[in-house]
């Protein structure tokens, strides 16, 4: 069976669950609510830059119109194109180099009259023209996108990969007050314009932009090879149609913008990396904070159920202390009201339990003393049979002096075993018992019988319970003195030991006995275990008494007890 768990461990445990389990669901709600605060934050700046972004593309694109416009509206470029002539010629150039110098951009400028004539500020320019410009493709797809921005190549020639030759071209019609085409105005932006516009996009490391117009071709992306890939075309129109919004799957965040004044859409897919790093960041802080605040909670814990099971502890202490006495648990400092009314039931219960025992203990030792009183009510009919037999010799040898010493000693001896009283009477007393007792066992055995007493003067007033000297003379005389068939010595003596313990010695040189024999000894019906048992009842179970043997040399019991004074 495991072993049950502390007080003070079964309360740090639960407080440092509850204290994790509480840790955690404030971190997981601080986590949530600052990535949602960043997300958020994020998104509103990603979606702020590709706004921003969108809205630089429409100024760029509104500032070309306006130079199309300007030069479709100039009266040098009206005049050229409904007639050459020099001074116009020039004009045009002035004007063209004019609006060249104000964006770096700008890569050409191109004036062509609806029969072939150009004007441009490039002095090679390599372009296919006719006197029926009409009947050029690249004249009249300028005309239909008129004011329109388009992805074309330098020239118009064919289409590469080469990113440095292709342009963003505005064109613009010329018409005269009749309604008739008069020309074109051509406008030719570097490339690198519109991709360095989107550059100042919020992309992120992993993200990506690119422009399609209103026939999902491309327009932009900084990969060319996007634009002759037919799977990679077919991805990024597959990706254009996606719900705008942040995708946990990708970890990107789409948005369209449609740039105004175009028939284009620029769609951005950004990697919110920032937000990465800050959740990264977050976690490792959190964890850390959640680490202190363990260490803090074990602490804390340990100091709450210290503070909660110190005072258990000392009731422990306090009745493992108090155990067996009949003294009272003290109120415990810091003590809870549980704890104390646990005190108060410990103290009610040891009361009754002491009080039991008590009434145990005097019931024992009352079943003693009636066992003595039996005794001294069926006295051994031998010893009171053999006492009168010599009484009665003695009469009739008429030694008048000796029937009188052992009537009076016989009448004494029965006087003091049958009287009642204290359990504990004085020492002089219990030897005077004795005494007359060995008096009238002398006159039986005569000269086989000897006895001597060495009892200081000072222990006469000693008290010792009552019947304890008789028995263990008795058990002298017939077990040890009668059996040895020659003269033998009872010595009954008493000293003080350390100053607070009675010793008393009763020793004879008779055949001595076996432990065994020792302990199954009783005479009329008390032997030492009794005279053991009455002084354990009284003094506790460090009394009692000894007993040691020497076969053929004799035998000795000893009996200690507290050394008390009437």
């Amino acid at each position: 069976m495991r072993k049950p768990l502390s007080t003070r461990t079964q309360l740090i445990l639960y407080y440092l669950g509850t204290s994790v389990l509480v840790t955690c669901l404030f971190a997981l709600l601080i986590y949530f609510s600052t990535t949602s605060a960043l997300k958020a934050s994020e998104t509103q700046v990603v979606e702020e830059s590709v706004d921003k972004g969108g809205q630089a593309i429409e100024l760029y694109i509104d500032k070309l119109k306006a130079f199309t416009s300007l030069l479709a509206g100039a009266p040098d470029v009206y005049a050229y194109l409904e007639k050459e002539s020099e001074v116009d010629r020039n004009g045009v150039l002035s004007l063209i180099e004019l609006l060249k110098a104000s964006d770096s951009n700008l890569l050409t400028v191109i004036v062509v009259s609806s029969d072939g004539r150009i004007v441009s500020n490039e002095s090679k320019l390599d372009m296919h023209t006719s006197t029926n410009m009409m009947q050029e493709d690249w004249y009249v797809d300028a005309i239909n996108h008129n004011s329109m921005p388009v992805l074309t190549s330098i020239r118009r020639q064919t289409f590469t990969m080469d990113q440095s030759t292709w342009v963003i071209s505005i064109g613009q019609e010329v018409k005269s007050s009749q309604g008739e085409t008069l020309g074109l105005v051509i406008i030719d932006v570097s490339y690198k314009a519109i991709s360095d516009l989107i550059q100042g996009v919020s992309l992120g490391n992993t993200g990506y932009a690119f422009i399609l117009d209103s026939n999902r071709s491309l327009v932009y992306h900084s990969n060319p090879e996007n634009f002759v890939s037919t799977g990679s075309l077919e991805t990024l129109i597959e990706a254009s149609s996606l719900p705008e919004g942040f995708d946990s799957k990708s970890n990107l965040l789409n948005k369209h913008y449609p740039i105004l004044g175009t028939e284009w859409t620029l769609f951005s897919f950004s990697s919110l990396d920032r937000l990465s790093v800050v959740n990264g960041h977050l976690v490792r802080t959190l964890m850390m904070i959640l680490a202190i605040l363990l260490v803090f909670s074990l602490g804390i814990g340990w100091m709450i159920a210290t503070r909660f099971s110190l005072p258990i502890y000392r009731l422990i202490d306090a009745m493992k202390t108090n155990r067996g006495q009949e003294a009272l648990v003290a109120p415990i400092p810091h003590a809870s009201l549980e704890i104390d009314q646990l005190r108060l039931q410990y103290n009610e219960m040891n009361i009754r339990l002491n009080q039991l025992l008590q009434n145990i203990k005097e019931n024992e030792l009352y079943l003693r003393e009636a066992e003595l009183d039996s005794l001294f009510s069926q006295i051994n009919p031998h010893f009171l049979y053999n006492t009168l037999d010599t009484i009665i010799w003695m009469a009739e040898f008429k030694d008048t002096e000796k029937v009188v010493s052992l009537t009076k000693a016989l009448a004494n001896f029965f006087r003091l075993s049958l009287s009642k009283g204290d359990q504990l009477i004085p020492l002089a007393r219990e030897v005077s018992h004795v005494a007359e007792y060995l008096i009238i066992q002398k006159e039986r055995y005569e000269e086989v019988l000897n006895y001597v007493f060495d009892l200081p003067v000072e222990l006469e007033h000693g008290l010792v319970p009552r019947f304890i000297l008789q028995p263990l003379v008795e058990n002298a005389i017939y077990h040890g003195i009668k059996p040895k068939g020659s003269p033998g010595l009872i010595k009954i003596s008493a000293k003080i030991l350390d100053e607070t313990t009675l010793e008393i010695t009763v020793s004879d040189d008779g055949v001595g006995e076996t432990k065994k024999t020792t302990e199954s000894v009783r005479l009329g019906g008390i032997g030492l275990s009794n005279v053991r048992k009455r002084i354990q009842l009284i003094y506790g179970e460090d009394f009692g008494l000894d007993t040691s043997s020497v076969p053929n040399e004799g035998f000795k019991v000893t009996i200690r007890m507290p050394l008390k004074f009437e």
